[in-house]
């Protein structure tokens, strides 16, 4: 049974789509970086992503409710893209362009979130998420501009 109303529902399994997005990103990306301080870097953001879909997870599961992720064309495209991307640059500035670009289409994507959401009744907890992970993105996004 589905305790969450619709509108928490549907934020949470957005929330988790983003969250997980982002963090396959960076596990398509990471074998591009073996060391130093953008490879340290990715891997921190890559375990808050993790936090983030964990904590979403959670509370999907509490609503009655299961994860559900991206589909796998969805995933292989984004896969083979960051892959085709990276075939003649994989230099630390273009792979922090490319995770500073896919950190904007999260803020973006989850601020549309909040913005669609936050009249409708939803728990505190999951519109306190989604602006958490906004903050941790652009945060991010402020971090890896060193590596340009």
């Amino acid at each position: 049974m589905n305790t969450h109303n619709k509108a928490t529902a549907e934020l949470l399994s957005e929330l988790y789509k983003n969250m997980k997005m982002g963090a396959d990103s960076i596990v398509n990306i990471s074998s591009k970086v073996t060391e130093g301080e953008l490879r340290d870097e990715l891997t921190r953001e890559l375990d808050t992503y993790e936090e983030f879909a964990k904590k979403t997870s959670k509370l999907i599961y509490e609503g009655g409710d299961t994860p559900e992720e991206k589909n796998i064309m969805s995933k292989m495209a984004s896969k083979v893209g960051m892959a085709m991307n990276t075939l003649t640059d994989s230099s630390e500035s273009h792979i922090a362009q490319m995770m500073i670009e896919g950190s904007t289409m999260g803020i973006t994507e989850n601020r549309k979130l909040i913005s669609k959401f936050e009249d409708q009744n939803v728990s505190p907890e999951a519109m306190m998420l989604a602006r958490d992970s906004v903050k941790f993105m652009e945060d991010s996004v402020e971090r890896l501009k060193k590596f340009l």
